[in-house]
């Protein structure tokens, strides 16, 4: 008996890119550790502590920092995201970036519209729009054109102020000279006044009256690509009707969530909306895995009403009403859409004021809900396809005992049309013999007398059977009559041999047309019949 090798497992080395608002940090483990090991080690990378941080993109169940990597059946590779809801967001992922950006100067080209007059204001970067630096604000470096206008009444009170204009209230930290033309717009230096933002661009995000959706989505691909950078969510080519086919009509283990995004050129909040959080890598990379993302441009009235249209017709009257009621200020908006069976249920509206935290958890909010709804969907399509492959077994059984029972009847009338055709043939084999059998018979001489003075030949022939027969024939006889007379007893010399016994001899190989005389078969002999070969 061979003995047995007791061989020591080697420990499996786990891979992990986990990814923290724009930083990316590369972990690497054995499968033994715990998910309790993965942060301590981030909270050394990202100087966080680890009671703060939430690790997502498990693909599995609860998981907590006691879990052993190795009950998680994970890959080789694997990807999380850290979130930290408990802590305030970073003014700039870009710490560096951002300090260089708050120490240069932004032109602004301000067009006053009661006047029709043009200014050139020169801030820096950590001058403020509602406590947001011009650095983080969005708008073009170096320059960006802004237009002013009065409110229409000077004692309004602050809510009256949002319901009729859209202005952005700027506070400026620089000195005198930076402002030495703001007297024309009758304020005085460091007083808010209000700068309606109508950032001039080269091309809208989409054509007003879009006509084709996918032609649109390809304008709006392109124009939110040169205005933010490559880095953004995959918007998806064509109809919101294709969307819904794309994203819910498939397999339900392939089926995602539907985005839908709400550009507003207007809002305040757009530019950060999309430079900060859709073009985050860590929103575009969950976006890409999860959702099928469309969007659409709410700038122009003729397309809001187009869009309204469709949301009504789609998600019903109440959805359309409240996006109808949004306030410019609030969008962007993002629509989070779960296809069910009977309906589309809109699961969330997120509107643009959200940090890229807030965003990814209700984005993950989301994900757990559709997850639920989609293992009940794969387990009823499992048992559906089930129940489909059972009855398709049965069916194919049934049409191959059909396709057995059809060749089987098939066969035995093909059997019996042979049988039939055999025996037909026999039959007419039989008739034809019997036929020339008579008729050698009934050419036969007449068989001579025992006292006839003529020389008779007296012939004595067995069978293969064992019967004899006797005739005579006159010794003049050819031989011929002699095998004519065996074929009239139903022995044809073409199947039967006529063989001599003293001398043995095959009398059928001798000349028919020779007497009996001359073949030495006279004054008698015995023959016997024998079948040819």
């Amino acid at each position: 008996v061979p003995s047995r090798q007791i061989v020591e497992r080697q420990p499996r080395m786990l891979d992990f890119r986990v990814e923290y608002r724009d930083r990316n940090v590369d972990v690497v483990l054995e499968d033994s550790s715990t998910v309790g090991d993965i942060k301590h080690i981030l909270e050394n990378e990202l100087q966080i502590p680890a009671s703060k941080m939430l690790l997502k993109g498990w693909k599995t169940g609860d998981v907590d920092d006691s879990t052993v990597l190795k009950s998680l059946h994970l890959p080789k590779n694997n990807s999380l995201y850290v979130l930290t809801p408990d802590l305030p967001p970073p003014s700039s992922s870009h710490s560096g970036a951002l300090q260089e950006s708050l120490n240069q100067n932004f032109m602004l080209i301000v067009t006053h519209r009661e006047v029709q007059r043009e200014y050139n204001l020169n801030f820096s970067g950590s001058s403020t729009i509602q406590e947001m630096t011009l650095a983080v604000s969005g708008l073009t470096f170096p320059c960006h054109r802004l237009t002013v206008g009065r409110r229409s009444s000077p004692v309004q009170t602050r809510e009256q102020s949002e319901e009729q204009c859209t202005d952005v209230h700027m506070v400026s930290d620089s000195d005198g000279d930076d402002f030495e033309d703001a007297t024309e717009f009758g304020v005085d230096d460091g007083e808010m006044f209000g700068v309606a933002s109508s950032a001039l661009r080269k091309s809208p995000m989409m054509p007003e009256n879009a006509e084709n959706e996918g032609d649109a989505l390809l304008q709006f691909t392109a124009e939110f690509s040169s205005r933010y950078g490559d880095c953004h969510p995959v918007y998806f080519i064509g109809s919101l009707e294709a969307a819904f086919q794309e994203a819910f009509y498939g397999k339900a283990r392939d089926r995602k969530l539907l985005a839908i995004y709400l550009h507003h050129d207007e809002s305040v909040l757009t530019n950060v909306f999309c430079s900060q959080m859709l073009c985050a890598e860590s929103i575009v990379s969950y976006l890409s895995q999860n959702f099928i993302t469309w969007a659409w441009d709410m700038t122009k009235e003729a397309n809001r009403a187009r869009f309204l249209t469709m949301c009504t017709r789609h998600f019903g009257s109440v959805v359309a009403q409240t996006i109808r009621t949004q306030k410019t200020d609030q969008f962007p908006l993002f629509l989070i859409i779960m296809g069910k069976r009977s309906s589309n249920e809109v699961l969330n509206v997120i509107q643009g004021n959200t940090t890229v935290d807030e965003l990814m958890m209700r984005l993950m909010a989301a994900m757990e809900i559709f997850s639920a709804q989609q293992q009940e969907d794969i387990k009823d399509e499992d048992e559906r396809e089930a129940r489909e492959n059972v009855k398709r077994e049965q069916d194919e059984a049934y049409r191959i005992s059909l396709e057995a029972d059809r060749a089987k009847r098939e066969a035995q009338e093909r059997e019996m049309a042979e049988q039939f055709r055999l025996e037909q043939i026999r039959k007419e084999q039989e008739e034809e013999r019997e036929a020339i059998r008579l008729s050698l018979e009934q050419s036969l001489p007449p068989e001579p007398k025992e006292e006839s003075t003529e020389s008779v030949s007296k012939l004595r022939i067995r069978t293969p059977s064992g019967e004899f027969f006797e005739r005579r024939f006159l010794a003049s006889s050819k031989l011929q009559v002699v095998f004519d007379f065996v074929a009239s007893k139903g022995y044809p010399w073409e199947e039967y041999k006529l063989l001599g016994t003293f001398p043995r001899r095959d009398v059928t190989q001798l000349d028919p047309n020779k007497s009996l005389l001359e073949v030495k078969l006279y004054p008698q002999e015995t023959l016997f019949l024998e079948a040819k070969e």
